[in-house]
């Protein structure tokens, strides 16, 4: 595994990563939202290395990153040019979108380009794009002169990475990797995820930070939920996205929401339990008081009651949890709310693939 992973890298480095990737080989990369296992996204032999390091099924589509010029102001911008080698049919909400949320934690899906690999997309006639707002990986991409697939860099199924040393001890012995140390990632879930490839109407495929509020508020563009809009596609013809299976997220220790006040509810899918739980609270409450359980040890690791901060360390405290050696992990149930839907997602489907046997599952 690749040690030259410092913070705010050389641009002997870039330079470095970007001969890698020309060569066919794989980068791990830094964005806003999570480290990305990159790859050129024309390179179907490169890709194939992608899905294979991973463990994760073809079928499955990545999502190609592209750059973002620099120093640019988005009204000069010939965004239609700058996708045509990956998309056609870009509509004005699609450059609504970009003109609002790129660079940023934002995925837009078109119908792609027939010079676009099916290995990225899953075999789709769609292909999923964003521009990542990094610093180190639009210096990357800008200088690479081209898009670069990123799933994220760990194993599948397993917690997505927010530091270099996530990808690095995921990999460990595994895979020789160069990484690139961009910092912690300060956005910490992965991106919302838009359909324009299925009709007139924008459809949210996966929720992050970036809600379909803010969209309506900055754009005038109105997303919905599959099945909500009155375009002729039906919910099972809509694009297959990253991150949309069942199980995904998971850490092998098993993980379990509770409603509020009900932290022993949460314990009857364990009866037997004889050892450590430890429960996340949220920060802005008191302790459990005198919730307890006569056989299990209970361990409070405060949460942030803020959506944005949770997000942010949502898969830090995953990891750290789960190498903590605990029996259980319990985390509240996020409040009601568009702008907790993102971490909601990511929760309920880490609870469905974790546990010992979580690789067993459907997963990343």
């Amino acid at each position: 595994m690749s040690t030259d992973s410092t913070p705010l890298q050389s641009s002997a480095v870039i330079n470095e990563a970007v001969q890698t990737l020309r060569d066919g080989g794989l980068v791990a990369f830094p964005t806003e939202t999570v480290y990305g296992l990159g790859a050129d996204a024309k390179n179907p032999e490169a890709i194939k290395k992608v899905f294979a390091s991973k463990g994760r099924p073809s079928s499955h589509p990545l999502i190609v990153h592209v750059a973002a010029p620099d120093k640019f102001d988005q009204e000069q911008i010939d965004w239609v040019t700058v996708l045509a080698p990956w998309a056609r049919d870009i509509s004005e909400n699609a450059l609504k979108l970009i003109s609002a949320f790129w660079p940023g934690p934002l995925t837009l899906v078109f119908k792609k380009d027939k010079s676009v690999p099916g290995e990225a997309t899953g075999g789709q006639d769609t292909v999923a794009i964003r521009a990542p707002a990094h610093p180190m990986t639009q210096e990357l991409l800008r200088k690479f002169k081209g898009g670069i697939v990123g799933p994220s860099a760990n194993r599948f199924g397993k917690v997505s990475p927010t530091s270099a040393a996530d990808v690095r001890n995921e990999f460990e012995g595994m895979l020789d990797l160069m990484v690139l140390d961009g910092g912690d990632c300060e956005v910490g879930i992965e991106s919302t995820i838009i359909d324009l490839s299925s009709g007139d109407s924008a459809i949210l495929l996966r929720p992050g930070v970036i809600t379909p509020k803010e969209i309506l508020a900055k754009t005038g563009i109105t997303v919905y939920q599959p099945g909500e809009a009155n375009d002729k596609n039906p919910i099972e013809d809509l694009p297959r996205v990253s991150g949309s299976l069942r199980a995904h997220y998971a850490p092998t220790t098993p993980l379990r929401l509770y409603a509020p006040g009900r932290v022993l509810d949460a314990l009857s899918e364990f009866p037997d339990i004889k050892s450590r739980v430890a429960v996340a609270v949220w920060d802005s409450e008191s302790s459990l008081g005198e919730d307890g359980h006569p056989s299990a040890h209970f361990e409070e690791v405060e949460v942030p009651s803020n959506s944005t901060t949770f997000a942010s360390r949502l898969y830090r405290s995953l990891r750290d949890l789960d190498q903590q050696g605990w029996d259980l992990i319990l985390f509240p149930e996020p409040p009601a709310g568009e702008e907790w839907d993102g971490v909601r997602d990511r929760l309920q489907r880490a609870c469905f693939g974790s546990g010992p046997s979580s690789s067993s599952h459907d997963n990343n």
